[in-house]
This record gives structure tokens, C-alpha cells and sequence, in this order.
């Protein structure tokens, strides 16, 4: 008996990815996005839409991709497993490595980190802190190494990339301390990492969202510095509410449901730290005097409502707040550089942050952005 071409494709294509060379793999698929847009619409299929959103070409050939080589969605072994598989498939979708970017590794009291500075950056520039995503379980330093290049670069800054620990070795609130530990850290050796100590800010993507937007929070609840800036890419915000886009994009759509509960069972397995505000920033009592934030949600991402719930409660709060909702992309968006409308993406999040850290706190706008 024959078996399924997808279930073939399933079983195959790990097998052959771990023996075909890195830089070979790489190349097919850059290779693969360059084709006539014909011809890569032929190999995707037919459009896709979903609550009045058609999904990018580009984003239905990566889930075309990914469906081959590692089925739907991002858990599917042990996290040891996965967390290979998020390196691997990091490298393939990347691009070319963004230069002339130096960079320097870390060590901020026991938390890995890497400094990029690019050329041209001296010293008294922006940082932005930032803390990559993976449902704080997968995901390195190694993983977001393109994307902090490509905003370094873009915003004309210094990025310091944290490596906080993981779960489940690490379950909650080890990241979140990791991650506190880690702006503040900033903060005070900023003369020592040639940076302007009033030009800091966080910024991280979906589980790295959620520790920025919560290292903001506590830093200003607590006294410490607040940061100059927040700049989010679809942030999980609040674990304690199902919203309409997690059903609407259970699966297919590189983040599942299934990922999603995986995730939450390894980093906060216990109900009442899904609500502590601490994880769940929308179930924090004060969201006033945060600093202005950007937030960028895609349309086809199960975290998508969620993410734009937070966007309304900073507004509420009278926190000047961007968000931009990129209706025809998916979470992960940002580790995509090999697609011209992923990069155009982040590209418009770059900018923002570039002219919002180029202000003085003073300069700010006292009222949200509509």
C-alpha cells in the first residue's frame, strides 16, 4: 500500500534536510522565492483568504515549505528536538547575513548576550534591548542573529540581544527576571556599551514581545529607568482569554493552537501565573506612563487579537501607541528576510523606532498616535 504524499513528505524531508549541507539548503531556498511569481503562486496553490484578509504569496509558499519539512506548526518532539529545528529552519529563511555589523558577546551577570553595533554607530547611541521569541522555549541568540543585524543596521543603533534561560528547565518567572535583569543591566553599564542611558529601549517578538512589554511595565511600577521606547511584534499578552483569531488560525498558519498550549504548559503550567500580570500584561491593574510603543500584529496569526487588545488598553492608559496590523502576514514574520514583504515589514517597524529614539523624552507626543 502506497503511503500519503504528505505523510512521505513528512517522515523524508527532515531526514533529507539533516543530510543535504546547510549553505546548499539555503541556497534552494532563496532560489525558490526568486522564481517568476507564476511560478511560485503554481507551486503554493490557489490564494488563500480568511476574514477578509488574502494571505501573502510569499508567506503560503514559506507554510508550503514548512509543511514539508516539519509538518504544521512548531512543536511536534521534545523541546531539545525542537529547538533544532527552530535553529535550522532560522538559518534557511534568514537571507544573506546583514553587514558591516560588529558584533560582541555578552556576559550581564550570568545572561548570555550578543552587542551589535553598526558601522558608523560610535558612541552615546540608542540601544534597544531584545529578547527573541520561540514561546519561551525555543529560540537563541543564533536565531534572531539576522534580525537584530537588520534593525541595528536599519535604525542606525546598537542592539543587545538577551539570551534569557528557558523552559521548561526555566519555567515562569525565569525569563521575565532574565529579562528585567537584562535592561537594567543596560541601564546602568550604558557608558561602558558606548550608549545614551535616555535612549534605551525594549523590544522583542511574540514571547519576546511579552518580556518587553513586562520588563516595561515592572521598570516603571518599581522606579527603575523607564525605557525611551517599546517596540513589539506580535506580543502574547494575555494567556487567560481565547480570542477569535486563535480559533481562526488554529492551524496552518505556522503558529497552532497545539503550539501555542505546548508552549504554556512548559513555561506556566500553573493557572494562577497565566494571570499574574507579570505574564499576562493585560491583566495588569495600571498600564499608565509606559513609554510610547509600536506594535505590529499579523493578520494571519492565532495571537494576532490579543496583541491588538494590548494596543487598545495602552491607548485607554493614554500611552502614545502605533499599531499596525500587517493583514496579509504571518507570526514569525520578522525572521523572514529573504522575501521582499517580510522585510518591507520590519522595515516600517525599523523606521518608527529609529525617529522615535532620535526624539528626546521631552518631544514626545503626550497623546496616543491614531
Amino acid at each position: 500500500m502506497a503511503l500519503p504524499t504528505s505523510l512521505l513528505a513528512s517522515n523524508v524531508a527532515p531526514v533529507l534536510l539533516d543530510v543535504i549541507p546547510p549553505r546548499i539548503q539555503t541556497a534552494a531556498v532563496r532560489a525558490l522565492f526568486a522564481l517568476p511569481r507564476p511560478v511560485r503562486r503554481l507551486i503554493a496553490g490557489r490564494p488563500i483568504r480568511v476574514d477578509g484578509q488574502e494571505l501573502d504569496l510569499d508567506a503560503q509558499l514559506l507554510l508550503t515549505l514548512n509543511r514539508l519539512a516539519n509538518g504544521d506548526g512548531l512543536a511536534h518532539r521534545d523541546p531539545d528536538r525542537s529547538r533544532v529545528e527552530m535553529r535550522r529552519s532560522s538559518r534557511l529563511i534568514a537571507g544573506e547575513t546583514i553587514e558591516p555589523v560588529a558584533v560582541r558577546t555578552l556576559d550581564l551577570d550570568g545572561i548570555p548576550a550578543r552587542l551589535y553595533t553598526p558601522e558608523g554607530v560610535g558612541e552615546r547611541a540608542p540601544l534597544l534591548v531584545f529578547y527573541h521569541g520561540g514561546g519561551w522555549v525555543l529560540g537563541d541568540l543564533d536565531t534572531h542573529d539576522n534580525p537584530c543585524r537588520f534593525i541595528a543596521r536599519g535604525a542606525a543603533i546598537k542592539v543587545l540581544s538577551v539570551d534569557y534561560r528557558l523552559a521548561p528547565e526555566h519555567p515562569f518567572p525565569a525569563a521575565v527576571d532574565d529579562a528585567l535583569s537584562a535592561y537594567l543591566w543596560a541601564s546602568k553599564n550604558a557608558d561602558s556599551l558606548g550608549v545614551d542611558p535616555t535612549r534605551i529601549a525594549v523590544g522583542g517578538d511574540s514571547a519576546g514581545g511579552n518580556l518587553a512589554a513586562v520588563t516595561a511595565h515592572q521598570a516603571v511600577r518599581t522606579g527603575a529607568p523607564t525605557p525611551a521606547f517599546q517596540l513589539l511584534f506580535y506580543p502574547g499578552t494575555d494567556a487567560t482569554v481565547r480570542r477569535r483569531s486563535r480559533d481562526l488560525f488554529a492551524t496552518d498558519y505556522f503558529l497552532t493552537d497545539h503550539d501555542i498550549d505546548w508552549f504554556l504548559n512548559h513555561y506556566a503550567s500553573k493557572r494562577e501565573h497565566r494571570a499574574d500580570p507579570r505574564f499576562s500584561i493585560l491583566r495588569a491593574q495600571d498600564l499608565t506612563n509606559l513609554p510610547p510603543t509600536y506594535i505590529a500584529t499579523a493578520g494571519f496569526d492565532p495571537l494576532r487579537d490579543e496583541g491588538e487588545a494590548y494596543a487598545t488598553a495602552l491607548r485607554a492608559a493614554n500611552v502614545p501607541t502605533i499599531h499596525t496590523r500587517h493583514p496579509n502576514l504571518i507570526h514569525g514574520y520578522i525572521n523572514f528576510l529573504t522575501a521582499p514583504t517580510f522585510r518591507a515589514a520590519l522595515q516600517e517597524a525599523v523606521t518608527t523606532l529609529k525617529t522615535a529614539l532620535a526624539l528626546t523624552p521631552t518631544q514626545h507626543p503626550s497623546s496616543p498616535h491614531p
